[in-house]
């Protein structure tokens, strides 16, 4: 059992004890480690006398956590490459989110960043997935490769749909909010939830280990598998559809209200920093929300 499924099975008894350790592993100044920082990190937590029940009261110990959790998948025991790991996601995500929010002048710009947007959460979600399905021989199919791919160009075309749809159709002036706002914000949300899935095929198709009380590998479950994939591609979808949708309604209620807003090009920064918040804030929830060791009949 690797280092950081131990933890999670002693340290993710609640939603809150999860946020709060989330809310550490976020910690965007963790990616300045190197790769033997992270080695000496492991080997200090494999070397440890203290108990795991509580590993985070010597400030070493913890730290040593802080960095295993953050760079190393905890299935495979391999280190994350820096751009898909857990702190890189909300300064990277961020800007990709944002540019889907802007109305482009060419569809080409739509197409460009929604491929962006859908190819780093694809990627992320591989980095990050469950690998116990996969043997070394098969550590990433061509079936697999080629499942990524299209989902990622079917989701940039799906969700450049309501642009082109706008820049090439007759719109009524009653339907321009719902091209221009809901539509674009439910598609890339509910498309997010549907390439993990794709993602992540694998997981339910073969399944993933399970282990008994005592930590040993019994088998592999396609139930616990699918469990997995859905919880993940629940959390993402909304994660990404309250952090989107929630600056539009504001906006739309400020401008309408004439709050603050005299000016048109305070809108820009302002949905900027709104996403930005939202997506700070929701990111350790939505990894919170469902325990990363699960119990039950599988």
């Amino acid at each position: 059992m690797d280092l950081n499924v131990q933890f999670w099975r002693t340290q993710s008894q609640s939603f809150f004890q999860r946020l709060i350790h989330w809310a550490d592993i976020l910690d965007p100044t963790l990616l300045l480690k190197s790769k033997k920082e992270i080695e000496d990190a492991r080997l200090l937590l494999e070397t440890s006398a203290l108990p795991l029940e509580d590993p985070l009261q010597n400030k070493q110990v913890k730290q040593a956590w802080l960095l295993s959790l953050s760079s190393v998948n905890s299935h495979s025991g391999e280190i994350i490459p820096i751009v898909f790991r857990p702190p890189a996601f909300l300064p990277i995500v961020t800007p990709l989110a944002f540019a889907n929010l802007l109305q482009h002048r060419q569809p080409k710009s739509t197409f460009f960043c929604q491929f962006l947007f859908h190819s780093y959460t694809v990627g992320f979600t591989i980095a990050n997935g469950n690998l116990t399905a996969k043997t070394e021989e098969t550590s990433y199919t061509t079936k697999e490769l080629f499942l990524s791919i299209g989902a990622v160009t079917y989701s940039a075309l799906v969700g450049s749909l309501p642009h082109y749809l706008m820049k090439y159709q007759r719109i009524n002036p009653s339907q321009h909010s719902f091209f221009r706002r809901l539509l674009p914000i439910s598609l890339l949300a509910g498309l997010s939830g549907i390439n993990v899935i794709f993602a992540r095929a694998n997981e339910f198709e073969k399944g993933i280990e399970v282990m008994d009380k005592d930590g040993k590998v019994v088998g592999m479950s396609e139930k616990a598998g699918m469990k997995a994939v859905r919880e993940t591609a629940l959390s993402r979808a909304a994660l990404f559809g309250i952090a989107m949708v929630v600056p539009e309604f504001l906006l739309y209620f400020m401008q309408r209200k004439k709050i603050f807003l005299r000016h048109e090009y305070y809108l820009t920064p302002m949905r900027l920093v709104m996403v930005f918040g939202l997506l700070g804030m929701f990111l350790p929830v939505s990894f919170s929300v469902f325990p990363q060791w699960g119990t039950g009949d599988v």
